[in-house]
């Protein structure tokens, strides 16, 4: 026994010894690889590198952002063709559809409102003040030729008789086109946004064309989670794409407690537009994003993650539909984006991208006349154009943009009294 323990503790030594020279060979290897090529290789170079250097040929298209088809900054423009009655507040325009493109005309649907006074908050809303913004709002629509000039062609959308769903507000809509139907998704609010959690759960209208007339279903379709789930209260910011011959609409649910909300992003499928739509067992699938927006991006789909969360400010892919990575980190991106998809409902495998949509810039006006207001928003996120300027690593801003990002009175008072 004494022998056969003496030549395990031998072989264990000569196992050690060999772990020992492979390990300061490996440390050699590095040390005489040399410095890192002055030209930053377009594939992953053969050597040793440290997480960052591998993290950007693993994990990114390329290793520079302006190679990267899903890398873009964006443009803004100012849209022509709506009035907001000297922005006094009492009307507004915010969270835009897709849009589409239908006999030679862009259409876009969005959330409308227009109350005698500007919102209130919940304890001050009656059947006449809102709440919120979008609080007594209807969907309304417009067309052009052009993206930039619009003409506003009234209530798509009516709020239907109490106690229907949507009777409060409907708001927060998008485009489906399917078998040579429309369908418009959106919420039906209740009760005035702030008195319990934005109870919205989304309903659907159809049409034979996209003027309407709008047939409402009257029937929850994408219905809140069962208590103690992570949409129990909200689905907002329903968003409809075709593949695989099957309607996928994202949404968005506000879940946690205040003042720690937490917005995430899920997935509900359907055969029909009309459902039922079942929800994803691996819901949610984007971690971060105040609202929905996704494009198809050759066979996978691309989403805009904006505003909240760990992931915000970022483009995001999934080949399979579901399990999101990030693509590309970006700034300035647009809020509430309602891109041109082209192959949106194509059940396309070889989606092409986008390249401008409309958006929204909300709080204007203040506390006495507060409102939100329609905007383009270009991009190269396309397969099919090239654009350097919307390539360019970083947007340089007017200082006075980083001066209204000042300390609070709160703030000024605590470093005054030397808690720095």
């Amino acid at each position: 026994m004494k022998k056969i323990g003496w030549v395990l503790l031998a072989i264990c030594a000569l196992w050690s010894c060999n772990q020992e020279n492979k390990k300061n060979r490996k440390e050699e290897v590095v040390e005489n690889q040399g410095g890192f090529p002055f030209v930053l290789p377009k594939e992953k170079p053969q050597r040793k590198m440290s997480a960052a250097m591998e993290r950007i040929y693993t994990d990114y298209a390329s290793p520079e952002p302006q190679y990267n088809e899903l890398f873009s900054q964006f443009k803004y423009t100012e849209l022509k063709g709506f009035d907001y009655n000297s922005e006094d507040g009492t009307i507004s325009r915010r969270d835009p559809s897709k849009t589409l493109l239908y006999n030679g005309k862009y259409y876009v649907w969005y959330t409308y409102r227009n109350t005698p006074a500007p919102p209130q908050g919940a304890a001050k809303s009656t059947d006449e003040i809102p709440s919120a913004d979008w609080d007594l709002a209807e969907i309304w629509y417009a067309t052009s030729t052009d993206g930039f000039n619009w003409k506003e062609q009234g209530v798509a959308i009516k709020r239907p008789e109490k106690p229907i769903v949507g009777w409060r507000a409907v708001t927060t809509t998008d485009i489906l086109e399917w078998e040579g139907k429309f369908y418009l998704y959106y919420q039906g609010f209740m009760e005035a946004s702030g008195k319990r959690g934005d109870d919205c759960p989304v309903a659907v209208s159809y049409a034979d064309s996209p003027d309407g007339p709008w047939i409402p279903y009257n029937k929850i379709v994408i219905p809140n989670g069962k208590e103690g789930e992570w949409d129990q209260y909200s689905i907002h910011d329903p968003y409809p794409l075709v593949h695989d011959g099957k309607i996928y609409i994202y949404y968005k649910s506000d879940f946690g407690e205040k003042p720690d909300l937490v917005r995430m992003q899920g997935l509900a499928i359907a055969d029909s537009p009309l459902g039922p739509f079942v929800k994803h067992p691996l819901n949610p699938v984007i971690t971060s994003g105040h609202e929905t927006s996704l494009f198809p991006f050759k066979e996978g789909v691309a989403a805009l993650v904006y505003k909240d969360g760990p992931e915000h400010n970022t483009i995001q892919y999934a080949k399979d539909w579901v399990n999101f990575e990030i693509a590309s980190i970006t700034e300035l991106m647009p809020y509430a984006a309602a891109p041109y998809v082209a192959d949106a409902f194509t059940d396309t495998k070889d989606g092409r991208g986008i390249t401008w949509g409309l958006a929204h810039f909300i709080n204007l006006g203040g506390r006495d006349k507060l409102h939100s207001k329609l905007v383009r928003f270009d991009c190269d996120l396309s397969l099919d154009v090239h654009d350097p300027e919307m390539k360019q690593h970083r947007v340089n801003h007017d200082p006075d943009v980083y001066f209204r990002q000042g300390l609070s009175n709160k703030q000024v008072k605590r470093i005054n009294n030397g808690n720095k």
